[in-house]
């Protein structure tokens, strides 16, 4: 069975390389408090179109490269509609 994680696309800047950040909650070993926690995972996007901010779906697979063994299955939300709502309310996007 495969790992699989749903996260936040946080870096396209490297060829052939995304970035994606897992959110979890995980208990303090005494005190119990929810703690928020975060791990970044480099992923390869096997020929998907994907945009910093977009929520994925990836999956664990053999090792591609040095620090990378994920890949990337689906976009779950795409932050495209997001990104023009934002330059309409700050006028960039107006005449």
């Amino acid at each position: 069975m495969h790992k699989t994680f749903v996260g936040t696309v946080i870096s396209t800047k490297m060829t052939d390389t995304i970035v994606v950040e897992v959110s979890y909650k995980k208990p303090h070993p005494m005190y119990r408090k929810l703690l928020k926690r975060s791990k970044k995972y480099n992923v390869a996007p096997n020929s998907h179109s994907v945009s910093e901010g977009d929520i994925v779906t990836i999956e664990e697979t053999r090792p591609v490269a040095k620090e990378k063994y994920f890949t990337l299955v689906t976009i779950v939300k795409s932050s495209v509609g997001d990104k023009e709502r934002k330059e309409t309310k700050n006028g960039s996007a107006q005449k």
